[in-house]
């Protein structure tokens, strides 16, 4: 388990994610078990997101709700502020003509903490909450549809960037 704790960085750089507007009680759920699973510091629930506790959130978050840190914030605008001021990198999971290629991304512990956005599982993010980002990152899709399910392509991209934090 040590190696585990040191390859994923652990203790060295935060992450936290912010769920803006996302319906689904059901993809939340997933969203915190896999928040627990990667060692996220905090969960923030912006919008219209369900928050616990909620029966479907319960359901597949399997108790994960109860260990990670969260906060019900209605403004997402409010939240964004107080991270850059904590100097977190913001980094939005969302498909745009500025993203990235989730693989090509590359993160340094000296560059400080990080905050993941994950937006409305049809809209995605707004222009507006994408010019607030430091970056875009997007995961390739090599198939007919256009995307993943968002709390699929939040464990994707947690895992990739935990794992692939490198010693700086």
């Amino acid at each position: 388990m040590k190696e585990m704790e040191k390859m994923a960085g652990r203790n060295k750089v935060k992450i936290a994610v912010v769920c803006h507007s996302i319906r689904s009680a059901y993809n939340i759920g997933s969203i915190f078990r896999t928040a627990d699973g990667a060692g996220v510091a905090k969960v923030y629930l912006t919008g219209y997101t369900p928050a616990p506790p909620h029966s479907g959130i319960a359901k597949t978050a399997l108790g994960a709700e109860r260990f990670v840190s969260w906060e019900k914030v209605k403004n997402i605008n409010s939240v964004l502020e107080k991270l850059k001021k904590e100097k977190f990198k913001i980094v939005a999971v969302e498909q745009s003509k500025k993203s990235k290629n989730l693989f090509s991304f590359r993160k340094d512990r000296k560059e400080g903490n990080l905050c993941l956005i994950l937006g409305n599982e049809v809209r995605g993010l707004s222009k507006a909450i994408l010019e607030k980002c430091d970056e875009i990152i997007e995961i390739p899709m090599l198939g007919r549809k256009e995307s993943l399910n968002v709390s699929v392509a939040f464990g994707i991209a947690v895992y990739f960037i935990v794992f692939n934090v490198r010693n700086v």
